[in-house]
């Protein structure tokens, strides 16, 4: 019970210190898709300023990290994440600490944005593809730290909205 308590006391301090810019997310849907043999997307999503010119900034990549049986790592399908590979994925180490985590199934998730990202114009991208399935990309215009975005994809991605407050 004593820990219960000094874990309440604890976050009651650290709350109010808590910036505008760790308050900004990004929040993905993925659809169920009707299928027979549903297999989890890989989906990754990156910061690149408008104009795309300049380095992206990978925000979450889920694919097998741990992927079981056979010799196959679980980073061999991430090419299929054409868009993101191109423009960053293939020079990351993978898995990359705080970007990396397991695929994941039919659901709505809320990924923090960076703390540290300057204020500016970005595109914010999700691209998702799925074994036996498609792959989808979808882009949200928005500007740090003024205005978010929302969009929706039309098969492998839901709504996609990313909130800079």
């Amino acid at each position: 019970m004593r820990h219960a308590k000094f874990a309440l006391l604890t976050g009651a301090l650290v709350a109010p210190v808590a910036t505008a810019a760790s308050a900004a997310t990004v929040t993905v849907t993925l659809p169920r898709v009707p299928v027979a043999e549903y297999k989890k997307p890989y989906v990754a999503g990156w910061l690149e300023p408008v104009g795309g010119n300049g380095q992206i900034r990978s925000v979450f990549v889920w694919y097998e990290v741990a992927k079981r049986g056979g010799n196959e790592a679980g980073t061999k399908w991430l090419t299929d994440l054409r868009s993101w590979w191109r423009k960053g994925g293939r020079s990351m180490r993978l898995p990359a600490d705080g970007v990396s985590g397991a695929t994941r199934g039919p659901g709505t998730y809320t990924i923090p944005l960076p703390k540290d990202l300057a204020p500016g114009n970005y595109v914010f991208n999700v691209e998702a593809a799925r074994e036996h399935g498609g792959r989808e990309l979808v882009s949200v215009p928005i500007t740090v730290p003024k205005s978010g975005g929302r969009t929706s994809g039309k098969t492998e991605l839901g709504a996609v909205t990313v909130s800079t407050r």
